[in-house]
Order: C-alpha cells, then structure tokens, then sequence
C-alpha cells in the first residue's frame, strides 16, 4: 500500500529513473569520501616507483669536496625518502648524515640507504646498508616483503648516488668500474647477508630475479670475495674503520653461518 502511495505522489512528467538519480545526487554529500590509506606500516613503500627522477632529487654536501678521490677523504651516501612531497633527499658527506634520521616516523620506517667508499688493498668498491629487519615487531613481520622491495629499488638508488655524485664520477670514471657490495643487515638469518651486485655501472641496472651462482656464471670476469682489508696499518687500504655505525659481520654469499644484528648506538 505505501509503495502504491507514493507511486500516485509522483509527478506525471518525473519517471521514477529520474527521481531515482536525483535522490542519488541529493544524498550524495552525505556520503563521507572513503579515506585515503595512510597505513605507516612500513612495508607499503620505501622509495616509491623503483625509477629514478633527478627533479625529486636533493643534493646536500657537508663537508666534503665534490672532487675529492674517495680514496683520500671519507665518503659516505644517505638517503632518504618523504611520502609526503615523493622527493629524495641524498647527503654526501664524511659520515652518515644523523639528522636525515631522525624522527619517530623515520625510526618506524627504516627506509634510509647508507653507503661509503672503501679502498681495500688500493682497489675501490662502494659499500651499500639497508635495515631489513630489527628494531620493533612490524620490522621483522615484513621482513621477506621489505628485502624484496629494497632489492627492487636499490638500482634507482645506486642512480641516485651516482647522479648526485656526477662530478666525482666524471672526474674519476675508474669508480664506475668499482664493485658494489650490500649489506641487508636483518635479525633474521635468511636476510642477513651480503651480495655482491657487480661494477657501479652494472649495478644500476642490476635484476634481482636470478640466482647468485647464475650471476657469477653470466659475469665471471667480477671478484665475488668479499675484500678484507690488510691486518696491519697501511697506505693501501681507506678508511682504516667503516664509516657506518652498523654492525658488520655478515655473512657473504654462501656463507652458512648467520649471525644476528644489533644496530650500533
């Protein structure tokens, strides 16, 4: 009966469709838009699209010469990321850059890549660090997901040192031929290790979808040891200490025995 009621209401020229879409369009700022998600579990991203734009990158340098050889004065890389203006922020400097670091959000993030030049027995190679997991429980819950995500997005990274550091490149190109080692520092053993990625300017572009002894196959002219640098005080090796406050004993590739890390305070 009440439907007959209101069917009898209803204006000759309004078709029921039509009163239909206004009542949908009267009603329809009542509605509350659906949120966007600003879940701050720290899985989601890290350095948002894995391609690399020179115009979302800023360059700071503190206290270093843009000329300088790395084998002659400390270097170190930090960068960072903000999800609020998508930019990266990358610091050259003599150690790591604390105050891109701090922060509760960047502490719960973990999403910083620190990187250092070493010179080891007079050969160069560029010593990269990211924080899979350790620190709280979100961490090590994301752990699997997390190294994959930095594994995609350490190319673009690696592209981002290297343009931000584009004039100590050209003016020194034999770096480009520099290996790369990472460390994926992590409380879990199956991510706490060490890669070796091949020369800078492979590493740019490297893929992680192939097995280890399948990249040492497919380029077997790269030293897959890691360098250990001399015993004894010399002048062929620099800096005599790692620049990174991080804990360095990882194994390498192949290495069976895992030990934990505890991130230096």
């Amino acid at each position: 009966m009440g439907i007959l009621t209101a069917a009898m209401v209803i204006p000759s020229k309004l078709k029921p469709s039509s009163l239909t879409q206004q009542q949908s369009s009267l009603f329809l700022h009542r509605r509350r838009k659906p949120k966007k998600n600003l879940s701050i579990v720290p899985v989601a991203r890290l350095f948002g699209p894995a391609i690399f734009e020179a115009s979302k990158l800023k360059v700071l340098f503190l206290g270093v010469d843009e000329e300088k050889h790395p084998g002659k004065l400390p270097r170190t890389y930090t960068l960072t990321h903000s999800d609020v203006t998508s930019k990266l922020t990358l610091a050259i400097s003599q150690t790591i850059n604390n105050s891109q670091l701090q922060g509760w959000y960047n502490k719960l993030q973990r999403d910083e890549v620190v990187a250092e030049w070493k010179k080891v027995k007079g050969k160069m190679s560029l010593h990269v660090h990211c924080h899979i997991s350790g620190g709280h429980f979100l961490l090590d819950l994301f752990a699997r997901l997390r190294y994959f995500i930095f594994c995609r997005e350490l190319p673009m990274v690696l592209k981002a040192f290297a343009y931000g550091d584009g004039n100590l490149l050209n003016n020194y190109p034999e770096l480009q031929e520099a290996s790369v080692w990472v460390y994926f520092h992590s409380k879990i053993p199956e991510f706490n290790k060490v890669e070796c990625w091949g020369p800078l300017k492979e590493a740019t572009s490297h893929s992680s979808g192939g097995t280890v002894d399948e990249e040492k196959q497919a380029t077997p002219s790269i030293n897959w040891d890691m360098p250990l640098p001399c015993q004894e005080a010399c002048a062929c090796c620099f800096p005599p200490t790692s620049l990174i406050p991080w804990s360095q004993d990882l194994p390498s590739d192949g290495d069976e025995t895992h030990q934990g890390l505890q991130q230096q305070t």
